[in-house]
């Protein structure tokens, strides 16, 4: 009863949900977390460390990013945050994040080769 009752807790805060409703949908890194939500990179890295201490995301570092993903252990967490992404109409802040997201991913994608071009390059 605890984990449910902490999961809940974790999704009251707004910025919180935010968060994991983006993760829901693919891993990302502060920088694009940030981008997307509009929020403060230390307050966007407050809220990941708490949900990373409470075993709800997990951290990967590749090249100079740590990127975040979801890490739920109970199959009820990730079926209620699916029926928050099955009803995202009604939540229009929520579908916004998820429509920036996408212009996030692709930023990072350019940026990503940019920098292997730039690599190889130098390698000449």
């Amino acid at each position: 009863m605890d984990k449910l009752l902490n999961f809940f807790k974790l999704l009251s805060d707004e910025t919180r949900l935010r968060i994991m409703v983006l993760l829901y949908h693919g891993d990302f890194c502060v920088c694009q977390l940030t981008g997307i939500t509009g929020i403060s990179q230390p307050n966007v890295s407050k809220h990941l460390a708490r949900l990373r201490d409470m075993g709800m995301v997990k951290d990967e570092r590749r090249d100079q990013y740590t990127f975040y993903s979801l890490s739920l252990d109970e199959k009820l967490h990730e079926d209620i945050l699916a029926e928050i992404i099955a009803n995202i109409t009604d939540y229009p802040s929520l579908k916004l994040d998820i429509e920036k997201s996408k212009a996030a991913r692709k930023f990072l994608e350019i940026k990503s080769r940019e920098s292997a071009t730039a690599s190889f390059q130098e390698g000449r």
